[in-house]
């Protein structure tokens, strides 16, 4: 469903909001917290209708709303989003972990990502040989925090070898990104993908978080370490 400008401004910022407090936005916190140039009734109409549409929702009873998938893959369709340069510092930590590996052990860098994207990241080198860190980053996301939920991502991971075996010669040498029920790591989880070739011998790296991910920032971090693995 096509959306107006303004109601892209409201939706891409709920969502800039709930990626980093992982609460429901209200239509207050957005007008006064971001400046935006509207009246607080006028948000709240504005969410109504986006909520109409499908690309938010309000959980329980909360006075706020969340993002729905809709929401996050309309966001990665704008180009500019995929173009995001990554800050200096940023560039500064991948470098180095870069120049601490060597061409069989990219172990280093995985361990940097899961830094930077404050998610769990997994690392198939070779196709076969399996490596992750970061899964602490993982179990401290407020949405894995009850039992149940531990229970399901704990067999993801057990699981990972066995999904990547069935992605990867599927996939293309490039970024992917899977969300929420088109995620073949599980329907409660995203994941930003690099496939990429070093010297003959392709790889697969990826960042696996709740759907409440950056993947703006995700993105940027595997699109500037694919230029660095050629």
């Amino acid at each position: 469903m096509s959306l107006s400008d303004r109601q892209k401004l409201i939706l891409r910022t709920l969502i800039k909001e709930y990626v980093k407090s992982a609460q429901p936005v209200a239509s207050g916190i957005l007008v006064e917290k971001y400046n935006l140039d509207i009246s607080p009734a006028t948000a709240r109409n504005e969410l109504i209708s986006l909520e109409e549409k499908g690309y938010i929702h309000q959980p329980h009873t909360s006075a706020g709303r969340v993002p729905t998938e809709a929401a996050y893959f309309l966001d990665l369709d704008d180009k500019n989003l995929r173009k995001k340069d990554l800050k200096n510092i940023d560039k500064e930590v991948l470098d180095q972990a870069l120049k601490d590996s060597d061409e069989s052990n990219l172990k280093p860098v995985a361990r940097a990502l899961a830094e930077l994207s404050s998610n769990a990241v997994f690392w198939a080198f070779h196709k076969n040989d399996l490596y992750h860190t970061g899964l602490s980053n993982l179990f401290a996301q407020p949405e894995f925090k009850q039992s149940e939920i531990v229970c399901d991502v704990s067999q993801v991971i057990d699981r990972m070898e066995e999904i990547i075996d069935e992605l990867f010669d599927d996939l293309a040498e490039e970024s992917h990104v899977y969300i929420g029920s088109n995620n073949p790591f599980g329907a409660f989880l995203g994941v930003t993908l690099l496939k990429y070739r070093r010297q003959g011998i392709s790889g697969l790296v990826g960042i696996l978080g709740p759907i409440r991910m950056d993947y703006a920032r995700n993105l940027s971090l595997l699109t500037y370490l694919q230029a660095k693995l050629k």
